[in-house]
């Protein structure tokens, strides 16, 4: 177990909350039955609860330390947290002279989902500094320079000190958490500090901690927040179960943000003779797993298909495994492009994209897309694409924690395919059918227009304890 977590980098960056508890969880599924009933159950359990709590926080680190000398990640995360971090976060806030509010985001995902809510924060309450943290490196080391907030930062890890410290070094006016994040040690103080505290686009399902025998501290956590905006019904119902009832139904805040993208694409000339008069198919945010079923598909289409790419990862051992895969392709590189005249690049069939940003303007151009992550341990953001109309494809099983995801799969806007020969079958009907292609893009289009409005919700909410 404890060697899984060493090497698996990836899946500690993406559910850092639940590999807490991974030196005793695993215990604990064997024998919750005992731990409820005689001892999460008595006036200790919250002692051994937080002494379970911090005992995993500390593994983690040491876990970060083994992988560091060989991950960037992990060598990031430490970095970042390193000596020199207090002096340097002490110097930006004295230089501000408003009150701080504090928006918490666990990686760049995540940020995506804040960013509408900071940015229209920032247009209504002028009066306030924004402070934005960050977790995870794949958010601090692309957004540390965001001119929406004033301070950007890593988020110290979660000890009594260092929340003590950080509270006490910021004193933020307000907080908002985003999604997935709770960190008992930050949560307790400024719930003790009486400091109201949020978190929006928070999704919950029954296999969380919260709502479970051991989950006395999760919901202790719960606890903490002067009010929860949710994504959906069954989210606050859930909650209800277990006496949480500050919550209101706003919505995906991510939503508000693919409708900006979409507003604002970036211009798309340099490629444009690559694909102009064809028929596209996007790949996007796509890892080794969905290229395993995606390259066989594209090579055993019966149809012609200009295919771009933009995998997850852009090291080159990826972008090489991509084209060694279509060998019998013509296959372009992005960073290319300006090595070809025009009429050049119509000869090319594949394109990778092997920058970073381009994505979400990318698949305004698509008649097609298929999203990775659900093959591997997440699927990615769906709304990108969706916001534009197109049929949406993904694998599976991992897509049931993105509601978005369900919710196109019900409607018939989105697609998951177990194999290679499931998504020829559904491109070629969606190819072959122009009406019903052309049905579930409106379909997809009118979702994401439907669900707009989220970030306005919760800062319509939040309005009463802000100064005017």
């Amino acid at each position: 177990m404890f060697k899984d977590v060493i090497f698996r980098t990836d899946y500690i960056f993406k559910h850092q909350n639940y590999l807490l508890l991974i030196c005793f969880s695993y215990r604990l599924k064997h024998y919750k039955h005992i731990f409820a009933k005689n001892i999460l159950r008595n006036k200790h359990s919250n002692m051994l609860s937080q002494w379970i709590y911090d005992i995993s926080l500390s593994a983690y680190r040491l876990a970060l330390r083994g992988v560091a000398p060989l991950n960037k990640k992990a060598s990031q995360m430490l970095a970042g947290r390193a000596a020199g971090y207090w002096e340097n976060l002490q110097q930006k806030v004295a230089a501000q002279s408003k009150p701080l509010v504090w928006f918490h985001c666990a990686s760049l995902g995540e940020f995506e989902q804040a960013r509408p809510v900071i940015e229209a924060f920032r247009q209504s309450y002028s009066q306030y500094a924004i402070v934005l943290t960050f977790f995870s490196p794949s958010g601090y080391e692309i957004q540390k320079n965001y001119q929406s907030a004033d301070i950007v930062a890593y988020l110290p890890f979660d000890t009594a000190q260092n929340a003590q410290r950080f509270i006490a070094l910021v004193r933020p006016a307000l907080v908002f958490f985003v999604k997935y994040e709770f960190w008992y040690h930050y949560l307790t103080q400024l719930k003790a500090q009486n400091i109201p505290l949020f978190i929006f686009s928070a999704i919950f399902r029954p296999e969380q901690p919260f709502f479970k025998p051991y989950g006395t501290l999760h919901r202790q956590m719960l606890a903490c927040f002067t009010h929860i905006f949710v994504q959906q019904n069954p989210s606050k119902e859930l909650l209800a179960t277990i006496g949480i009832d500050q919550v209101t139904v706003t919505g995906d805040t991510r939503l508000d943000r693919v409708l900006q993208i979409a507003k604002n694409p970036k211009d798309l000339t340099p490629i444009k003779a690559f694909w102009q008069n064809s028929k596209v198919w996007v790949v996007g945010s796509s890892w080794q797993e969905d290229l395993a079923v995606v390259l066989p598909a594209y090579s055993q289409l019966p149809f012609e298909l200009k295919l771009i790419i933009a995998p997850h990862e852009l090291s080159e051992s990826t972008l090489g495994s991509i084209e060694k895969a279509l060998s019998n392709k013509k296959v372009l590189r992005y960073s290319q492009i300006t090595q070809f005249k025009h009429e050049e690049l119509a000869n090319y069939q594949v394109l990778l994209i092997d920058n970073i940003g381009w994505l979400s303007s990318i698949y305004s151009i698509a008649d097609f897309v298929f999203v990775g992550g659900a093959y591997k341990d997440g699927l990615h953001n769906i709304m990108e694409p969706a916001v534009y109309g197109m049929p949406i494809y993904f694998g599976q099983p991992y897509y049931k924690k993105f509601q978005e995801a369900l919710d196109l799969l019900a409607l018939g806007g989105a697609f998951t395919t177990r194999n290679s020969t499931e998504l020829v079958q559904l491109l070629t009907k969606h190819y072959e059918n122009a009406a019903l292609h052309q049905q579930i893009s409106q379909i997809n289009r009118q979702y994401v227009a439907e669900s707009q409005g989220s970030s306005q919700k919760v800062l319509s909410a939040v309005a009463q304890y802000l100064l005017k």
